[in-house]
């Protein structure tokens, strides 16, 4: 890496940490709250958005899309038993979490409490569906931020791909830097998002009590205070439709398990901070998304898919807040309005950090652990595992870009993985309290909130498949699985390779006789350098070998003559040897020979020299070496060959 990239990096990325100051990476529970709850905090911005598009596709072909514009239909009215039941279960799994913080206080992700007490399998399966919705919270979250400051600025619409995919790049280099310094960054739009969330909450409630109906969204009179008969849906078919809102709801609970993921990013003690944080979370989280929700129904504002994957509309939030604050042409209306939706991007921006923050690390683990590269182990210069979030963020643009950037094709994908993973993390914790049930007297009692936690998501997890399948989430149902196929190859793999290193300790020594081949298009110091070191290595059985492309075995190619007459005088000696190559391939004539030479002297260590130029700028080593490294490649699976480089430095 040239100076002028490595003081660029600089720039970019901060100095250097070294190990000893892992400590100061760490956070109190002001900045926790921000890095690790952002991303349950914001999905308040588009789980109402989501329960009100599924009960929009629940209406009669008469009550479409279309007619959703001028009257609300009375099924709206379940809004808010879906909201209900989604607080509820996000106490259930909240005290579960916090027994599971307490009980590794490590850090106890569904991963870890898989593998510890419910073996490889779950674990691969926890560890699989928490990868694919980290990647899925990076793209959904930012992508829905952007729907947010498009719908405020109208002239930036058509541009969600391209604000989406700079966005994601922001939070890649802020994680790059450091979760300290990402961390207080993104804490002022977490802190920002809550005042305002709450700001609107106080002002529609009062509204309401006050009997203002707020002023009509796009056309929509105000919702009835009761939800009335819903005609002709009723029975099997009613407890369907309420399955799908709640199943599409549920995106409100991602993000819930983070904070047990990065327990040790926090202070000591870790699992008290921990614990402390999620509370806080749970009581935010609950508060905002049954707000929003009621407050919704009640201005009749409601939301559906729009026909046009390419096409993002206006966000449930943003008709919410024009709503709630009434004329925003003007005046204190408009600014707060505007400040909602800057900081409702901001925050959708910013729970893409839970996933950075939980991503490598997870990767980090199973990295450790042999079920995927273990390149993911390594930290970088900042003291973060720089490879797993540049793979997230790769992944994640590429999702964005296939999908348009639009929330309405990416949330369908999210819930699945999320449930999988309480589910197992869940049941895992009701084994680990059994196991444990000789040290812990009062393991029941913890046994049995773990296990409703599990049975709960459990059948979330069932009714997320069953009501959301056809739109999107097979792809998760089957990428999920063939996840846990690639990891366990890679285990395999590496196992083998252990195995094979191991044995090998016992074979022979290596041979004692050693023979060089330098290869040679034209005499320069580089070539004259690779000679004197390849007599170091291997004394006289040293030879110069050089491809004549176009020659054969009876005439020279272009430019041998003048090759020999260099040769004579500064080939110090030693033999040249021309091979022809009468179709004007360089290396399959170059294996060729080493493979003759392997058959012929199978005793003897074959080094090959490759004289190569080191460039002064970057760019300019795009211009040489390009035979050179083709050689190099193709070489690398002829076993028993050494391959070296001779470099040379140039001047200019």
């Amino acid at each position: 890496m040239g100076p002028a990239l490595v003081d660029l990096r600089r720039i970019l990325l901060g100095r250097r940490l070294t190990s000893g100051e892992g400590e100061q990476a760490k956070v109190g529970n002001v900045v926790g709250l921000a890095v690790f709850s952002s991303d349950a905090l914001s999905s308040v911005a588009y789980a109402t958005q989501e329960i009100m598009a599924s009960l929009a596709t629940a209406l009669p072909a008469s009550a479409g899309a279309a007619a959703v514009a001028v009257a609300i239909h009375p099924l709206f009215g379940l809004s808010g038993p879906v909201a209900l039941a989604i607080v509820a279960l996000l106490w259930i799994l909240g005290v579960s979490y916090r027994q599971t913080i307490l009980a590794y206080p490590m850090g106890g992700g569904a991963y870890t409490v898989a593998k510890e007490n419910l073996g490889e399998g779950a674990a691969l399966v926890a560890g699989a569906s928490l990868l694919v919705d980290y990647v899925l919270t990076v793209a959904t979250s930012v992508s829905s931020g952007v729907a947010a400051i498009t719908a405020a600025f109208p002239p930036l619409h058509g541009h969600n791909v391209a604000l989406t995919l700079s966005a994601i790049a922001f939070v890649a280099m802020a994680n790059l830097r450091g979760i300290r310094e990402s961390g207080t960054l993104f804490a002022i739009p977490t802190y920002g998002f809550i005042a305002l969330m709450l700001a609107l909450l106080a002002t529609g409630f009062l509204k309401w009590f006050l009997g203002g109906g707020g002023a009509p969204v796009a056309g929509l009179p105000s919702a009835p205070s009761a939800p009335g008969a819903f005609g002709p849906l009723h029975g099997f078919v009613l407890v369907w439709i309420f399955m799908r809102a709640f199943s599409a709801g549920c995106t409100a609970l991602t993000g819930v398990e983070a904070i047990s993921n990065g327990v040790q990013a926090f202070r000591d003690p870790p699992e008290r901070n921990a614990s402390r944080t999620l509370t806080w979370m749970l009581l935010l989280l609950g508060v905002l998304f049954l707000g929003i929700t009621l407050l919704a129904r009640h201005f009749g504002v409601v939301y559906a898919h729009s026909p046009d994957p390419s096409v993002v509309g206006e966000t449930l939030l943003s008709k919410l807040a024009r709503a709630v604050y009434g004329d925003i042409s003007h005046g204190p209306p408009r600014l707060v309005y505007f400040l909602t939706q800057a900081f409702t991007f901001a925050i959708l921006v910013v729970a893409a950090n839970t996933a950075y923050a939980d991503f490598p690390r997870l990767a980090a683990l199973m990295g450790r652990d042999g079920y995927l590269p273990k390149q993911f182990a390594f930290q970088g210069d900042r003291l973060v595992f720089s490879n797993g979030i540049l793979i997230l963020t790769l992944i994640a643009g590429l999702l964005a870009w296939v999908l348009h950037a639009n929330t309405d094709l990416l949330l369908p994908l999210y819930a699945l993985g999320v449930f999988t993973g309480f589910t197992i993390s869940q049941a895992g914790m009701v084994r680990h309290w059994y196991l444990a049930r000789k040290a812990q007297p009062a393991w029941k009692p913890k046994a049995a909130v773990n296990g409703v936690g599990a049975l709960a998501s459990g059948i979330v997890m069932v009714d997320i498949i069953l009501a959301r399948f056809i739109h999107g989430a097979w792809i998760v149902a089957v990428l999920i699985p063939a996840l846990v196929v690639l990891f366990r190859g890679i285990r395999r793999h590496y196992r083998r390779v252990e195995a094979s290193l191991a044995a090998s300790r016992s074979e022979p020594a290596s041979p004692t006789r050693h023979h060089a081949l330098v290869l040679v298009s034209n005499v320069h110091h580089g070539v004259i350098q690779a000679l004197q070191y390849g007599r170091l290595i291997a004394g006289d059985r040293v030879e110069a070998i050089v491809v004549d492309p176009g020659g054969d075995a009876n005439h020279e190619g272009p430019g041998m003559a003048a090759l020999r007459s260099d040769w004579a005088i500064y080939g110090m000696g030693l033999p040249l040897r021309r091979i022809p190559s009468p179709f004007r391939k360089i290396v399959e004539p170059i294996l060729a020979e080493v493979d003759r030479f392997r058959i012929g002297e199978p005793g003897v260590c074959l080094t090959v020299i490759l004289p190569e130029l080191v460039t002064r700028r970057w760019w300019q080593q795009f211009l040489h070496n390009h035979m050179a490294l083709r050689v190099r490649t193709a070489l690398a699976d002829r076993p028993g060959v050494i391959v070296t480089s001779v470099r040379v430095h140039l001047p200019t």
